[in-house]
């Protein structure tokens, strides 16, 4: 049986809050926005017919409903709970993924939901969009993994490139998905990611504006980018 893991904390991230303008202006080291790594199907058919266009439009939709009805959004976590064993995700068709947690992540993250406010939508940025595309378009090219670009970017510098933000900014990465909602979950679950921060960048209530690009990695098959901002002014 072929089984893939998630590689999130095989690479040892970490996570941390928002990047906030003022600790930006004390220094890029105080960079820390966690990225995603999720492996759920076989890398060589990972890209070979997906619609990227379509799968971006798809994830906006989709973090806007997690964020407007988180209750909703739980209901369908728990509509998961039912293919676990023990840490492996089973799902029917699909190849087995691995977990740090198991059903115990996806529990706290429904709990954590059923309490969650709802949230305003995100509106799509073109200017964030394009940061995330830079990653994207050269990380996949790579075969990389992080929110460090193959030039040595980081988020802010991938933003900056294409306009001035403001108040914070954040970014979530994910690897080998080929759904909006398995990526949008898989954020929310945050698996073996500690501090959970890449659902706590889907339930920042200072952000109000994203952008997203998806595309395929030369590594996992797919990968998709989705960059916050508080503010944001396009060059």
């Amino acid at each position: 049986m072929i089984e893939r893991p998630n590689p999130a904390y095989k690479a040892g991230l970490r996570d941390t809050p928002p990047v906030t303008r003022r600790a930006a202006l004390i220094g890029i080291t105080c960079l820390g926005i966690s990225a995603a790594a999720f492996l759920c199907i076989a890398p060589s058919q990972a890209a070979g017919d997906a619609d990227f266009d379509a799968l971006e439009k798809e994830i906006v939709k989709e973090v806007n409903l997690a964020r407007t009805d988180p209750g909703f959004y739980a209901s369908r976590l728990r509509g998961t709970r039912q293919y676990y064993r023990g840490t492996q995700l089973r799902r029917p068709g699909e190849v087995p993924i691995r977990t740090k947690e198991g059903i115990a992540a996806v529990d706290e993250a429904i709990r954590f939901l059923e309490k969650q406010k709802p949230l305003g939508s995100l509106t799509l940025s073109r200017g964030l969009s394009l940061a995330a595309r830079d990653l994207v378009a050269a990380q996949g090219a790579s075969g990389g993994f992080g929110h460090k670009g193959p030039d040595g970017s980081m988020p802010s510098d991938r933003i900056e490139r294409h306009g001035a933000w403001e108040a914070l900014i954040g970014e979530n990465v994910a690897y080998g998905q080929r759904t909006a909602r398995d990526v949008v979950a898989a954020f929310i679950v945050d698996d073996g990611v500690p501090g959970r921060g890449h659902r706590k960048n889907l339930y920042t209530a200072g952000y109000h504006l994203m952008g997203v690009d998806c595309g395929p990695h030369s590594t996992y098959g797919t990968m998709c980018c989705i960059t916050f901002a508080g503010g944001f002014r396009e060059k």
